[in-house]
């Protein structure tokens, strides 16, 4: 994995939070999966978390969860392979278990999917000291396969455990972290992480839209968030435009519609992909129930669209 830190620095990345879509019977839709990934591609995203919180993770089995890892990494390949363009970079997660035991059993299968990165939640350490954190964070590396590059997630289920300086440290000792999604949701704060972790391999995303411009501006790694699965074309201009003067009316648009994260997501997401870019995707989801996303939902997020097409048309941004 590209690192931010280093002299050949390359232009932000865009990596959505994947979706998991689901049949009429709430099993894991795989042929929704392959098209969604496909749907990254075709708009221009570096790479994909799947297996995250937007993923339902936690109401994913272990089968399940391996299985969604393994079918997005394969057809990633697929695309890139039929095109000659670079493979999206695939981070996977679904560390959700609560014990030693289960996390080494889970962890251990989510390694061996073909993932280029796998990525732990920050909230399953003890986080009662930097030091004891560490110590789990470091017991949890050496299960693992030495080659595999990790990353951490600042996940806000069941409960957001933040990376303070020390963990960071922690982190950054140990040689074996390339990715950090972060979900401060402050850039002055970002800002200050990334000067710790400037000279080291590890890669910040900003999953908070708001601070966006800000952090990239500042040297974060790029954009790793739920809106992605909205308008991630939009989160590739700013990415590659960031320097530009007309960058900031661009990332006005995407803070506002950032707000759209307080639907009922990630029904929402689902809804939206399927009226608007045409996936065959059903909104029903397991961590929600989808007939919360009432009419009113709906026209914001319809509206939300014609704005968005408008600055496609309009943005002297290009991607």
């Amino acid at each position: 994995m590209q690192d931010r830190n280093s002299a050949a620095v390359t232009s932000p990345k865009v990596f959505p939070t994947m979706i998991t879509p689901f049949t009429a019977e709430n099993a894991v839709d795989y042929d929704g999966v392959d098209a969604l990934v496909e749907w990254y591609w075709k708009n221009g995203c570096d790479g994909i978390f799947a297996v995250c919180q937007s993923s339902e993770m936690f109401f994913l089995s272990l089968e399940e969860r391996v299985a969604i890892a393994r079918r997005v990494v394969r057809r990633a390949r697929e695309l890139a392979r039929s095109s000659g363009r670079p493979p999206m970079t695939i981070v996977v997660s679904g560390h959700i278990s609560e014990t030693k035991q289960d996390q080494r059993e889970e962890l251990a299968a989510m390694s061996q999917t073909g993932a280029d990165a796998l990525i732990l939640l920050t909230n399953r350490f003890d986080g009662s000291s930097d030091e004891a954190w560490a110590e789990g964070l470091c017991e949890t590396v050496s299960w693992l396969p030495p080659d595999l590059p990790l990353g951490l997630y600042e996940c806000p289920k069941p409960y957001k455990q933040l990376l303070s300086e020390g963990m960071l440290a922690a982190c950054a000792q140990t040689g074996r972290f390339a990715f950090i999604k972060d979900t401060c949701c402050d850039g002055a704060l970002i800002g200050r992480r990334l000067e710790l972790l400037r000279g080291t391999d590890i890669a910040l995303y900003n999953a908070n839209a708001q601070t966006l411009l800000q952090t990239l501006r500042q040297g974060c790694a790029g954009y790793c968030g739920v809106m992605a699965n909205f308008h991630p074309d939009l989160y590739v201009r700013l990415c590659q435009n960031f320097n530009s003067d007309s960058a900031q009316v661009l990332q006005s648009f995407l803070a506002l519609a950032a707000f759209a994260e307080g639907l009922t997501y990630p029904a929402a997401a689902k809804y939206y992909l399927s009226a608007f870019e045409g996936l065959p995707l059903r909104i029903n989801s397991r961590s929600v129930d989808a007939a919360l996303l009432t009419d009113y939902q709906k026209s914001i997020l319809s509206q939300m669209r014609t704005l968005e097409m408008h600055l496609r048309k309009t943005s002297e941004l290009q991607s």
